[in-house]
């Protein structure tokens, strides 16, 4: 083989995927005709087929939109979508703005859905071992409170019953029953609401959010943890672009948080500071 040959080989395979195959007049995604696909599946189907390498069944299909529908906005009052109107306002493009919102999606804002699967696969393990759904939740609260108070998924600062849980938690109900999930996850997230509940008797209760409820269904649907942060993001940054698109029609400039009439008080350095942690 020429040295020529050699180094066009090796450059072929540094770039080797399954994702997608691209030559000249052929665009194959997962192995199928791209001209197949358009007109005939949806953009929820096709996600999963890049994710996951088939295409889902329509149960598992209607099950992800809905966790995507549910995910899309949540208002200025969500950090990623704030943070996207006032980049649109400073002379960036939209895929700035919607870059911009989307990088706000850390462990904090927008990450709860990863660790929340990484709670109820915790979750299931402990139940396989032989202990029922409560026992199991209680143990495994048990050791992430010892770590942090919060429980990913679960409680918000703004909503006291989310109004996205109810629904949601419906549909994965009717997946289980159909028989296209399981319905262990979501055993393991409402075991956790019932030990919230009893342990908080009489206080604000702190039922699950939407990063649990999209949380159990990922899980359900069988993506692994980190996916459920990127599912989140690919559903947010709808909303994300349509912020920024209306902010770009307000005429503003270099638009801040604050009003400009508002001044920031001053903060004693000695004070400490709040920390509150926040739904998506």
């Amino acid at each position: 083989m020429s040295t020529s040959a050699s180094a066009h080989d090796e450059a072929a395979q540094w770039w080797a995927t399954a994702v997608s195959h691209i030559e000249p007049g052929s665009i194959e995604l997962r192995d199928r005709p791209v001209q197949e696909l358009i007109g005939s599946v949806g953009l929820v189907d096709t996600l999963w087929l890049l994710l996951r390498g088939t295409l889902p069944s329509p149960g598992q299909s209607a099950l992800l939109e809905a966790a995507l529908v549910a995910g899309v906005d949540h208002g200025p009052q969500a950090p990623s979508i704030a943070a996207a109107r006032m980049a649109a306002t400073c002379g960036v493009g939209l895929n700035n703005a919607i870059a911009t919102g989307v990088n706000m999606l850390g462990d904090v804002h927008g990450g709860a859905g990863q660790q929340c699967v990484e709670m109820l696969e915790e979750i299931r393990t402990h139940h396989a071992a032989g202990r029922d759904w409560d026992a199991a939740a209680t143990d495994v609260m048990a050791l992430r409170q010892a770590r942090s108070r919060y429980l990913p998924g679960f409680g918000h600062r703004f909503h006291p019953v989310d109004p996205r849980r109810d629904p949601l938690l419906r549909l994965t109900e009717e997946a289980v029953a159909a028989g296209v999930v399981t319905g262990d996850h979501l055993q393991a997230a409402l075991a956790v609401e019932r030990a919230l509940r009893k342990r908080r008797a009489g206080a604000r209760p702190v039922p699950m959010n939407i990063d649990g409820a999209t949380a159990v269904i990922y899980a359900e649907l069988g993506f692994p943890a980190p996916l459920a942060r990127g599912l989140f993001v690919i559903s947010r940054s709808v909303g994300i672009l349509a912020h920024a698109w209306e902010e770009t029609g307000q005429g503003r400039r270099n638009k801040g948080p604050i009003p400009r009439s508002v001044l920031p008080a001053r903060l004693n350095p000695v004070e400490p500071r709040a920390t509150e942690e926040t739904a998506s």
